[in-house]
């Protein structure tokens, strides 16, 4: 019942890294909350935000919420998820990040469930493997394991602008028995920064055979707009 996130992508989640130690908040406004390509808010505008603490360590902890629409019948309006971390970055330029996030709905705490992650980043490459061994929490009776492997590029262009792609993989029991299908998400789009704030624009689609054509978990491809920014502001 549940796809990830823009570290939305987050996906995935707003964690800061151990250069920027300290506390920041991002806050975002989107017409649709997409995670690995099906839509939490019903394809309707979703306002997020998080709350981060990053150590030099290079451990971090945060929190990030949303409105979600799961549909008629379904009384969750809400998503609040709670994570911690270590990430780092070798001699070499290679980084790395390793975590949990819990995800929970204040409104109905059969969908909560743990996931766990880890992954490696070098310029603008990223890649992330996640792993739940109750996707979609007791809201889906039985074997409910799920992983799921991504990968994303950002790639810096003139005058502010940057190219962003992503392709994900979601597959194990929760797929092959809940879901109906193995699943492929994709999202191809531009960014750009003006002052403190980033503005993002994408196409997402999904290649897989159980199509959902409701606007709740919508799958199929639409566009996506957002605009974030970080709090504090860099004075730069």
């Amino acid at each position: 019942m549940r796809n990830l996130r823009i570290l939305a992508a987050l996906g995935l989640l707003g964690a800061a890294t151990a250069a920027n130690a300290g506390v920041s908040s991002t806050w975002t406004a989107t017409n649709d909350y997409d995670f690995r390509g099906a839509s939490q808010s019903a394809k309707d505008p979703a306002i997020q935000g998080s709350i981060d603490y990053a150590a030099d360590s290079g451990w971090y902890v945060g929190a990030w919420g949303s409105n979600v629409d799961f549909g008629p019948g379904v009384d969750v309006d809400l998503e609040v998820d709670v994570y911690t971390g270590f990430s780092g970055e070798s001699e070499g330029g290679l980084g790395y990040d390793v975590g949990v996030v819990y995800y929970t709905y204040p409104d109905e705490s059969d969908y909560n469930y743990l996931e766990a992650y880890g992954g490696i980043s070098k310029d603008w490459f990223q890649s992330k493997l996640w792993y739940s061994n109750d996707f979609g929490g007791d809201s889906t009776p039985g074997d409910t394991s799920a992983f799921y492997l991504e990968v994303n590029g950002a790639f810096p262009l003139p005058q502010n602008f940057s190219l962003q792609a992503h392709v994900g993989y979601s597959w194990g029991d929760y797929w092959d028995d809940i879901a109906g299908d193995k699943q492929v998400d994709y999202s191809l789009g531009i960014g750009y920064t003006i002052n403190n704030f980033e503005l993002g624009l994408k196409y997402v689609d999904t290649d897989t055979d159980a199509v959902v054509r409701t606007d709740a978990f919508n799958n199929e491809g639409r566009v996506i707009f957002t605009i974030a920014t970080t709090f504090p502001w860099s004075n730069n």
